[in-house]
């Protein structure tokens, strides 16, 4: 199964992707938790320790591998490299295990805007279309609320399309947005969850406000995640209430795909 995330930036997307990804380990899955967000946050809600996330090299940062794998130098643009470059080995020679789950930090191209067909792009999207398309694991992909990293022939790959939204236009408005974006790619389920609901007026907000995507569930407003994350404690060891919410879209999730 393959799963993306997304959502306006602090709609709590990492936290369910994290939990997600908790919930699937717990049960013996083979999990790969990939940060395709440039403001890579995931490892932090593993509850990776500080130090040990500074010394995570993002993907798009390793130019050495880069250049072997695409046959030009990182950052360089305009030039004849393989548009087609080794990857299958990168999930087990350069991810980060914590807690039964493999975690690759994608990190993003400095050379150019997200479109350039320079050798970090080229690499990166490479390495997501193996990831949806050639592995066996359940692959969750955290991701920014812009898709770049998807082309029409990988995003055929991915199963589910989940927008997190919080109450409030803004959200929604990412989420309309990210909508129109995977239709144009082909993704057939663009599933909603509602996170942070405080009571039933905020979820009727939603609910009527999410025109044809499907809502999978919802999840209230709890204190205890913005406190694990001043702690630098993963989620899932001190918001239970929060685990079950998330357990019961799982569920959901799975009868929708």
């Amino acid at each position: 199964m393959k799963i993306a995330v997304t959502g306006k930036g602090g709609v709590g997307k990492t936290t369910i992707s994290a939990l997600l990804s908790y919930i699937y380990a717990s049960e013996g899955k083979k999990v790969i938790a990939v940060d395709a967000d440039p403001d890579a946050n995931l490892a932090s809600a593993f509850g990776i320790p500080k130090q040990e996330i500074e010394a995570i090299r993002p993907i798009a940062d390793m130019a050495e591998l880069i250049e072997e794998r695409t046959g030009a130098k990182s950052g360089s643009m305009g030039g004849i490299f393989k548009l087609n470059p080794k990857v299958n080995d990168i999930p087990e020679g350069f991810g980060y295990r914590v807690n039964g789950i493999n975690l690759l930090v994608m990190g993003k191209s400095k050379a150019a805007a997200s479109g350039c067909y320079c050798p970090e792009n080229v690499f990166l999207r490479r390495l997501v279309r193996h990831l949806v398309l050639e592995r066996d694991e359940i692959v969750i992909v955290d991701m920014e609320a812009g898709i770049e990293h998807l082309t029409r022939g990988t995003a055929e790959g991915v199963d589910a399309f989940i927008v997190v939204v919080e109450p409030g236009q803004r959200s929604l408005q990412t989420a309309d947005a990210v909508n129109t974006l995977a239709k144009e790619l082909g993704i057939k389920k663009v599933l909603v969850v509602a996170n942070k609901v405080r009571d039933d007026s905020d979820l009727n907000f939603i609910t009527s406000s999410i025109g044809d995507m499907k809502l999978l569930g919802a999840i209230g407003f709890n204190p205890e995640i913005m406190e694990a994350d001043i702690k630098g404690i993963p989620p899932y060891k001190v918001a239970s209430k929060t685990l079950s919410e998330v357990s019961v879209i799982k569920k959901a999730l799975e009868t929708s795909i």
